[in-house]
This record gives structure tokens, sequence and C-alpha cells, in this order.
């Protein structure tokens, strides 16, 4: 079986020393790098599967980084970084990260986050799945796992396209934020109401016509999200 392989991308060779023993020892395959720009040209190698990417990096910053791949890839990463700041967490995940973790951390944590991105990442399609979602200009064709707004193509990253089947599976009814965190990230991460307002804000800038207000997907604060299907009648 060929092992999985994870790009660790820090500036301090520390760090990178015990990411590449902890991920080797898990059974990983490892590349480092110490630089934002090495980083981001590595992170485009088709054979990598994740990068782990800090953000107080030389040169490019991590965000730099994160902004410059996701204009061409959605290959999963974490930011892994001693920036504790909620504003930094919040930044990085509306930018397309798919978790955060702070320094200090440990060996069991980093594997458990690892392993929850990449079973999202990987997850096969549900077999329910299929026919024709329409709500305004948000055309979903299920079976295809295409999304359309206005007639045009846009893509989703796997956990964008999850949460948006699970709107669409329970249309017009407030799903909780801890059911969406349970069902679409894990049970590991049912609290962690962070990530999900970043997806939703992601997912919203992708199929709103504007998402500073939404229509399609609506707010119930404090409690959960709910999905609206509109009518397709011209106005």
């Amino acid at each position: 079986m060929t092992k999985q392989t994870i790009l660790a991308v820090d500036d301090e060779i520390r760090i990178l020393q015990l990411l590449r023993t902890t991920l080797q020892l898990a059974g990983y395959r490892v590349l480092t790098a110490s630089t934002g720009t090495e980083g981001l040209q590595m992170a485009q190698q088709p054979d990598v599967d994740m990068v782990l990417l800090d953000l107080g990096l030389p040169g490019l910053n991590g965000f730099d980084v994160l902004a410059r791949l996701r204009q061409v890839s959605d290959v999963p990463l974490i930011i892994v970084t001693a920036w504790e700041e909620e504003d930094n967490k919040v930044r990085g995940l509306e930018m397309g990260a798919d978790d955060y973790l702070t320094k200090p951390f440990g060996r069991r944590e980093l594997l458990a986050r690892i392993q929850a991105v990449l079973r999202r990442y990987h997850a096969a399609p549900r077999p329910a799945d299929a026919g024709v979602f329409e709500s305004g200009q948000l055309r979903v064709e299920l079976g295809l796992r295409r999304v359309m707004v206005a007639g045009n193509e846009v893509h989703l990253t796997p956990t964008e396209y999850g949460l948006l089947v699970e709107f669409i599976s329970h249309p017009g009814r407030v799903l909780l934020h801890s059911y969406l965190l349970s069902t679409v990230w894990g049970p590991e991460y049912r609290d962690d109401v962070t990530i999900l307002r970043a997806s939703i804000y992601r997912l919203r800038q992708k199929i709103e016509a504007d998402p500073a207000h939404p229509q399609i997907i609506r707010s119930e604060p404090g409690v959960g999200y709910l999905l609206i299907q509109l009518s397709n009648d011209p106005q």
C-alpha cells in the first residue's frame, strides 16, 4: 500500500524534526520545507496528500502561501502555528485551511486532526445523493457532484460540498451547530463552532448572489443554520 505523503512547512528545524519523526512513526511519508516559497512550490506536487503549514515563515508568510495555493489546489491543509489569536484562526480558515492546530500540540492530537481531515477529503459520495436541487441561481446536480451558480460551474472543496449536501438533505430545517460539526467533520469537532462559521463563510462566498446578505443559507444565531429553497422564477 502506498504511503500518504505529508508536507511540513516550518522555519524551525526542531519542529520539522519533531514532525518528521512523529509522522514517519505513524506510517506517513514526509517532505519538509523551511520557507514559504519552497513550501508553495512543493505543495503543488501531485503526490502531496496534505500540507502542515506554519504562519510565521520568512519571505512569503503562511497566509500568503495559503492564498496562492488555494488559487490552484484544494490539497488538504492544516495550519500548525504558535499564533494563538482567534482572528488568525478565523482568517486562516476563511482563506481555505481545513483545520488549525496551535503549538505546542500533542502527538495524538496532531495525528487525530490529520486523520480527520484526510477522512473528510477522501470520503465517498453518499449513495442516497441523486437528482437535482435548485434554489434561486444555485443548481446542484447531486449524482454528478456538480454545483452551478447562474449557469457557471463553481468548485467546492470536499468539506464545503459535504456541508451543502447536508443542508440539501434537510431543506427548511434548522441544523444545529453540533449536528453539522459531528456529521460533516466528525464527533471530535462537535464544539468547534469557529471552523463551522468559517466554512459557512466560504460556502456563501461561492453560492450566494450577495454573500453579505445570504438568502440560501440562513443563520439562526446561537443555534445553527438552515437552507431556504428559493423560487427559480424570474423577478
